[in-house]
């Protein structure tokens, strides 16, 4: 009977482990959580844990502060609202300013995880919008870090941080001197810092990844001194500190018009008023212009974001790379990002009946080379139309003005940051990589025509594996690609080695280095043949040094 009875233990002991790995009830600085746990197959759970607090409600155009914690087991089962902005039309506010909140997904085998990389997503929206759980759709949210944990066994934090006018309205100076989002995010990688090992992650192996304004907020969070020590790794993806839109040179005037707008006077009183501004009507008045013609382009509607402040940005992005020597970093752009911009500014290009006029590519490089007058736009004229031959067809035109779109926005100034973090570096690698699936509505709904390539954001649903999370809506390609994405970005988080890791790749993706400047392009047929060199070098080339040593004319 006692061997009946030690069979009987152990089928117990073994059905308990089968029935849930989990880490109940967690111990955090504020307080205890508790999340949900999931089953993902056998030996396979999730814990995950939505709306955790990382920082108080914010002041406002306060930095955040310490959140004072709570009594009892804080139930962190459901998304905390959004932080206050405009709705995608801009005409009416969502969110909340109690909005400081971030979210966990801890996956599990057969016993409960401990020591795992830790993967800190920071969203984009231009720094006016975008949520730690990012897009709904059915209650598929775009951010949820479940596949990729479960794939790469990695731990994945999503964060809220403030956007808009209540994230980033500056002055200039020290009554109201901005960078209120970045600050934000910096608390929520400390708080991961301090308390991720409770949760099962090695505090010591933290990588940030973000796209769009997430991905210049990673290149600003690496970049501030105030995360020395806490950050290992960094992934750029579409978006760096050194786009034109990363830095608001000009935050006063940006700061009076909206005081204009909101009815505060713009003299030494004007920092009080804007504090006890309604922040529906602050939001509002941070609207985005989305008029846009090829003569006042988008990207130069894109003012409230970060500014060098001699706090948080200590100096110019550029003279502050050293601060990122011993961190690895991963930059990229999609080949055709500038697409979501040059659409707007040039109506004409969605259209496959209508022909893009020579004149409005004409029109777009001089507003991006303005500084330079008629010599900027003759020489920007004939390097991009070099290759066009005598009379160039309809979709040569089209597809030049997306790639100087893509050039100026995205993809110059992430060879620019590529060169400085490699050149700065001591232990940290470089990699660098071109996105290049064609977007899956390529001809088939307006406003994408036959000849698209990778759009602003097309990579999003790859990395965070939504073809395996709804596979009908993808082919077996968009599955091989995902895996790719996946594999390569948690073996970088794991290893510093995108190579290195748990999961197999398609390719040996070298790093980046100021003579040779190998990239990977990365779509779902790459194979070895797809590590490259020199991307868009004479184009690169073009905008940082030719341009810059135009003599101005007199």
């Amino acid at each position: 009977t006692m061997a009946k009875l030690g069979i009987l233990v152990a089928v117990a002991v073994f059905l308990r482990t089968v029935s849930a790995t989990s880490l109940g009830v967690v111990q955090t600085e504020g307080g205890m959580v508790k999340g949900q746990n999931i089953r993902l197959g056998l030996f396979r759970h999730m814990d995950v844990f939505k709306g955790i607090p990382f920082a108080d409600m914010p002041g406002r155009f306060e930095k955040p502060k310490r959140h004072p914690g709570w009594d009892g087991v804080l139930k962190a089962t459901e998304f905390r609202k959004r932080c206050f902005q405009l709705n995608l039309i801009m005409t009416d506010t969502r969110g909340s300013e109690d909005c400081l909140y971030l979210n966990i997904w801890v996956p599990h085998g057969r016993s409960v995880s401990s020591g795992l990389p830790v993967m800190v997503w920071i969203y984009g929206g231009g720094f006016l919008l975008g949520g730690s759980m990012g897009a709904n759709f059915l209650d598929n949210y775009l951010y949820s870090g479940q596949e990729i944990a479960d794939r790469g066994e990695v731990i994945v934090v999503t964060l809220g941080y403030r956007v808009g006018t209540l994230g980033f309205l500056s002055t200039g100076d020290s009554s109201l001197p901005g960078n209120y989002g970045l600050w934000d995010q910096q608390a929520a990688i400390a708080w991961v810092h301090r308390n991720i090992r409770s949760f099962g992650g090695d505090p010591d192996n933290i990588t940030i990844f973000g796209e769009s304004a997430g991905g210049a907020s990673v290149n600003f969070q690496i970049l501030t001194p105030h995360n020395k020590g806490m950050i290992k790794r960094a992934i750029s993806q579409s978006g760096v500190a050194l786009c034109p839109w990363g830095i608001n040179k000009n935050p006063r005037r940006l700061a009076e018009e909206i005081a204009l707008r909101v009815n505060c006077p713009t003299d030494e009183t004007m920092a009080t008023c804007l504090k006890m501004t309604d922040p529906v009507q602050l939001t509002k008045a941070g609207a985005l212009n989305l008029s846009s013609s090829p003569d006042s382009p988008l990207v130069f509607n894109l003012v409230l974001s970060p500014v060098v402040d001699g706090d948080f940005l200590p100096d110019e992005p550029h003279n502050l790379y050293h601060n990122a020597a011993d961190i690895d970093y991963i930059a990229g752009v999609n080949d055709m990002d500038g697409h979501i911009f040059t659409g707007l500014d040039v109506p004409s290009l969605n259209s496959q009946l209508v022909d893009t006029p020579v004149e409005d590519v004409k029109r777009l490089l001089a507003s991006y080379t303005k500084e330079k007058g008629t010599a900027g736009l003759n020489s920007a004229f004939s390097t991009y139309t070099s290759n066009w031959g005598s009379s160039p067809n309809r979709e040569t035109i089209k597809k030049t003005v997306v790639d100087i779109g893509t050039d100026y926005i995205f993809l110059v100034p992430t060879q620019a940051a590529l060169f400085l973090h490699a050149s700065n570096a001591t232990t940290g690698g470089t990699y660098s990589y071109l996105f290049s699936e064609p977007n899956r509505l390529g001809g088939l709904i307006k406003p994408y025509p036959s000849w698209m390539g990778a759009d602003h954001a097309d990579d999003l649903q790859y990395m965070f594996g939504k073809p395996f999370t709804t596979p009908l809506a993808y082919w077996p390609s968009h599955r091989d690609l995902s895996g790719y994405m996946i594999a390569y970005w948690t073996n970088f988080a794991k290893t510093g080695d995108p190579n290195k890791g748990d999961l197999k790749v398609p390719a040996t993706w070298p790093k980046f280095t100021s003579s040779a400047q190998k990239f990977l392009e990365i779509n779902s047929k790459m194979n070895v043949n797809y590590v490259k060199q020199k991307l868009r070098l004479r184009y690169v080339h073009f905008w940082t040094s030719i341009l810059p040593n135009l003599s101005f004319p007199e």
